[in-house]
């Protein structure tokens, strides 16, 4: 179980380490949306298809991200959380989601072991984490702390239709978004009695 101290620590991936297993992807436009009440039927189904593609291998899957918070604006993308035994441990888990359409996207060994797959349709992010990482109880929390706080909600909002404006690629608008994430982030740590 990770301590509070990891828990609650800021982490990047290390700057010299390029996370793109095929180049970094083209700019694209983000688009913020209204929240659809399907998301959560969306990520359902997902998860039935990666169950039976992975199979034991499957530690847990969380719907996590802003799409699975009920009222929340977000890319209309759905986020799931996997965690599985050893995510450098690819031939278990990598070859399956392929056949379901899924593609590795990044790698980042410096930040947990980090693994993404993306399925273009319906367009699924699927992290890949390891059963200690810190990141997944971080994931639950925020979420958690969205759905019970309306205010943080709303400015967590405000940031991404804020960011949005700024155009590059995702992880651009991720960036530009991160000091009110970090802010919510203390918040709820503070709540919580971690800090």
């Amino acid at each position: 179980m990770p301590t509070f101290e990891e828990i609650t620590r800021h982490q990047d991936p290390d700057p010299a380490e390029s996370p793109w297993v095929h180049g970094p992807p083209a700019p694209e436009t983000v688009s913020i949306v209204a929240y659809k009440p399907e998301w959560p039927r969306s990520y359902r189904a997902a998860a039935t298809e990666i169950r039976a593609a992975l199979g034991p291998v499957v530690v847990d899957l969380e719907h996590v991200g802003s799409t699975s918070v009920e009222g929340l604006a977000a890319k209309d993308v759905i986020d799931i959380d996997l965690t599985v035994a050893d995510p450098r441990d690819e031939k278990r888990y990598v070859p399956q989601l392929t056949r379901i359409g899924y593609i590795l996207t990044v790698r980042e060994p410096s930040w947990h072991e980090h693994r993404c797959l993306m399925l273009a349709e319906p367009r699924v992010n699927l992290h890949v984490f390891g059963p200690e990482c810190p990141e997944l109880i971080r994931h639950r929390m925020f979420c958690d702390w969205l759905r019970a706080h309306p205010e943080d909600r709303a400015q967590y909002e405000d940031a991404k239709r804020a960011a949005v404006q700024g155009g590059g690629r995702v992880m651009d608008y991720n960036a530009r978004k991160q000091e009110t994430v970090r802010a919510i982030y203390d918040r709820l740590f503070r709540a919580a009695g971690m800090l």
